[in-house]
């Protein structure tokens, strides 16, 4: 799988540094996460992983607009979690309507209600692990593992004991999602070569 090459466009300052600090030094261009008080750098992403993000991200929000339930993100948006605490870029969120408040000019001061991680090798560990257990102690509410190289994908919604518990898709392969009232996806679009059209999906949502 392709990847682009990436380059640092700055220097990481010496020593730690708090978020806001963090949020001062980065810009638009920093392809970063902030963790315990430092800068980890994130590496460029396969083109497989890029096509399901955007299908995913470019589905979800059409959904959630369609029916005001609240609002998606991707592209280098920073969740900030107060539990580890950190910084992190997820792949999508959601935040639903209810909880606005948490939407800031520069990033989502807190748990978004689902968050989706399309791993690659290099970020396998990270989003297995450290994600999945920081954006449990958190609270996200839903988490989704995809795994394009492998062709699978863990669904995980928070318990009442505040414990993330594995979801599995439907008899026919349908996934029902509890962030995103009534919305259910097709485990194998996300791995059909080429993805499914957008306008194809939403005609099985009956949106269109």
């Amino acid at each position: 799988m392709a990847q682009a090459i990436q380059t640092h466009h700055k220097d990481i300052p010496p020593g730690r540094m708090t978020f806001d600090e963090f949020m001062q030094w980065a810009d638009e261009d920093t392809n970063a996460e902030w963790v315990d008080g430092e800068v980890v750098w994130m590496s460029p992403v396969s083109l497989d992983s890029g096509d399901v993000t955007h299908f995913l991200s470019v589905l979800m929000r059409m959904y959630a607009e369609h029916y005001d339930l609240g609002s998606v993100y991707s592209e280098r948006v920073l969740m900030r979690l107060a539990t580890r605490p950190s910084g992190r870029e997820p792949d999508v969120v959601f935040v639903a309507k209810q909880r606005r408040a948490i939407l800031k000019k520069t990033f989502i001061d807190g748990p978004a209600d689902l968050v989706i991680e399309v791993i690659g090798e290099e970020s396998r560990t990270r989003d297995r692990l450290d994600k999945y257990q920081e954006y449990e102690r958190a609270g996200v509410r839903e988490y989704w593992i995809v795994d394009p190289e492998n062709r699978s994908v863990d669904f995980y919604q928070l318990d009442a004991n505040g414990k993330f518990a594995p979801i599995p898709p439907d008899g026919a392969g349908v996934y029902h999602c509890a962030a995103i009232h009534g919305m259910w996806l097709k485990v194998d679009w996300l791995f059909h070569q080429p993805l499914p059209t957008v306008m194809s999906v939403l005609r099985e949502w009956k949106i269109v």
